[in-house]
C-alpha cells in the first residue's frame, strides 16, 4: 500500500481542528478568512480573526461556514490547506481527509465535502466522513455497540446537534441553528436595547466569557466600549452581569426546548434510560458556568458535562483513526469510490 498522509478534520463554524495522524498532533485555529477587494486572500485562521471588526471597507473578514455547514467551498479550501501545512511541511499529493459531519445531512451537503477536496491544492485528496455523534461518543468512552441508550448534546458556535445513540447506531439526530454565536448576538441586542450602546461581536464574547452565569446573578459589572445609540460617539459604560446572563438564559431556554423535542421523539425505553442516567453535554458553550444545573432544572434530567468541552469531537476522531476496527466501522466515503480507494481504510 502506498503511504499517504492522513488527517482528521472537525470543521467548526468558529474553530477548525485538524489531527495529523503521522505527527499525532492537533492544530486549532479560527475558521476565518480575510479577503481584500473581494478576490484576494489577505489572512486566514487566527490572523484573520485578529482583524475581525477592525478592518476598512475593502477588507472583509468572515467564516465560510453557516449553521455548521459549508457555505463557501472556495474560501474553506484556502483555510483548510493553510492549516494543513501548519501540521507539517509536507501535506502530500493525495492525502486522506476524514471529516466529522452531522448525521442528518442531505446528499447535496455530503457532496460539498467531496467537492472541497476536488479544487485547488487538495484536488487529489480522498475524502471520508465520520458522523459527529459517533466521534463524540468515542471521546466520551461510550460503548456504542452495547449501550442501552445515550443522548449527546453538542452546542457549537452556530448550531447545536442533539443525538440519541442506541442499537449500535445513531437512531435520532437533530441540528438546530443556535449556539454560542446566538448567545453573543443576544448580548449585543440586550446591551443595545437596555443601555443604548452598540457593541461588537468580540466585545460580546468577552462579556459572555467573563460574566455569564446561568445560576444566580452576582452584582458585578465590567466596562465595555461601544458606540452610543444616542450620540453616535464612542462611549464606555459598565455592563452588569444580570444583563449578560439574562440574554444567555433566553437563548438557552430555546435550546432546552429543542432538547425536549428530541426527547419526546425518542423511543420510550431509550428515553427512560436517558432520563435516569442523564445526557452528555459537549461543545464550547458547555463551559458556561451553571449551564448543567440550568438544563437539568429545565428538562428534569441529569446533565453530564464532558471534560473535553469543545475538543471532544476531534479527540474522538483521533481515536477512530488510530483504531483499524473503529475506522472500518464508522468512516465511509463522501462519494462512491473504487475498491482500491476504500482499501485505504
Amino acid at each position: 500500500m502506498v503511504f499517504r498522509q492522513e488527517y482528521g478534520i472537525d470543521l467548526g463554524s468558529d474553530v477548525v481542528k485538524i489531527y495529523a495522524v503521522k505527527r499525532d498532533t492537533i492544530v486549532k485555529e479560527k475558521n476565518m478568512i480575510a479577503v481584500i477587494d473581494g478576490n484576494s486572500c489577505l489572512a486566514t485562521g487566527n490572523e484573520a480573526y485578529e482583524m475581525y471588526e477592525k478592518t476598512p471597507d475593502n477588507i472583509r473578514v468572515s467564516t465560510p461556514m453557516a449553521d455548521g455547514m459549508i457555505a463557501d467551498i472556495t474560501y474553506l479550501e484556502i483555510i483548510l490547506y493553510t492549516l494543513l501545512k501548519k501540521t507539517g511541511r509536507f501535506v502530500g499529493r493525495d492525502p486522506l481527509l476524514f471529516f466529522t459531519v452531522p448525521t442528518d445531512m442531505t446528499e447535496i451537503e455530503k457532496r460539498a465535502y467531496y467537492s472541497l477536496a476536488r479544487v485547488g491544492e487538495l484536488r487529489k485528496s480522498k475524502v471520508y466522513l465520520v458522523h459527529r455523534p459517533i466521534a463524540d461518543a468515542v471521546a466520551l468512552g461510550i460503548a456504542i455497540k452495547t449501550t442501552k441508550g445515550e443522548m449527546i448534546v453538542n452546542i457549537g458556535a452556530q448550531s447545536t446537534e442533539i443525538s440519541v445513540i442506541a442499537d449500535a447506531r445513531v437512531i435520532l439526530s437533530r441540528v438546530c441553528p443556535m449556539g454560542g454565536c446566538t448567545l453573543d448576538q443576544a448580548i449585543v441586542d440586550d446591551v443595545r436595547r437596555k443601555q443604548q450602546l452598540f457593541i461588537g461581536h468580540r466585545t460580546a464574547v468577552r462579556l459572555k466569557t467573563s460574566m455569564a452565569n446561568l445560576g444566580q446573578d452576582r452584582k458585578e459589572a465590567r466596562k465595555a466600549i461601544g458606540i452610543s445609540s444616542v450620540t453616535g460617539l464612542p462611549k464606555e459604560i459598565p455592563v452588569t452581569e444580570g444583563v449578560v446572563s439574562e440574554a444567555c438564559r433566553r437563548t438557552m431556554a430555546r435550546i432546552a426546548e429543542e432538547i425536549r423535542t428530541v426527547m419526546e421523539r425518542t423511543p420510550p425505553q431509550v428515553r427512560a434510560y436517558v432520563q435516569k442516567e442523564g445526557f452528555h453535554l459537549m461543545g464550547g458553550t458547555s463551559a458556561l458556568p451553571g449551564i448543567d444545573r440550568y438544563l437539568a432544572d429545565e428538562l428534569d434530567c441529569p446533565v453530564v458535562v464532558s471534560q473535553f468541552s469543545d475538543d471532544g469531537t476531534i479527540h474522538g476522531l483521533r481515536e477512530i483513526l488510530l483504531s483499524h476496527d473503529l475506522r472500518k466501522a464508522w468512516a465511509f466515503p463522501a462519494k462512491k469510490q473504487s475498491r482500491r480507494k476504500q482499501s485505504y481504510l
